[in-house]
């Protein structure tokens, strides 16, 4: 896990010991993968906050995409891991839905929503975990289809 750091050498960042929720966050962003979402970061908040160990952003290109996105991730977590969440707001209008995990914290942009509220900035001192992106993910999508 890097760490981030006020300074720019990287050398003085210290390795954090892993979370035993680092499971869950794991899980979240490859559901979240399935869906296609972009942008999907997970921001170690523990030494931060005293209400969650992380949270997790992730975009969606619309509305419903968000709230597909939301939908696989609750519905799979309810089946496959008898976990609910501890409440969904947002989930109206769709263009930034939180979701609460108590261990993380889930949130769900509409692309531009996150680009006019950038809650990375806000917590840009927390370490972000490094999480292994599927080979479909590593580069931007074409809007035009060409490989």
């Amino acid at each position: 896990m890097k760490e981030a750091s006020s300074t720019d050498n990287a050398a003085e960042s210290e390795e954090l010991a892993p979370l035993d929720t680092q499971p869950l966050v794991e899980r979240i962003a490859s559901l979240a993968w399935e869906k296609k979402a972009t942008n999907v970061r997970a921001l170690r908040v523990r030494e931060l906050v005293h209400y969650t160990d992380w949270f997790i952003t992730m975009s969606a290109r619309s509305d419903r995409q968000v709230a597909a996105i939301c939908r696989h991730i609750d519905d799979t977590l309810r089946v496959e891991d008898d976990r609910r969440p501890l409440s969904i707001e947002g989930n109206k209008q769709n263009h930034w839905v939180v979701v609460d995990y108590g261990d993380a914290v889930v949130h769900i942009f509409y692309e531009p929503v996150r680009t006019f509220y950038e809650l990375e900035r806000l917590w840009a001192d927390a370490p972000e975990l490094e999480l292994d992106v599927p080979d479909d993910q590593q580069r931007p999508l074409d809007p035009y289809g060409d490989a």
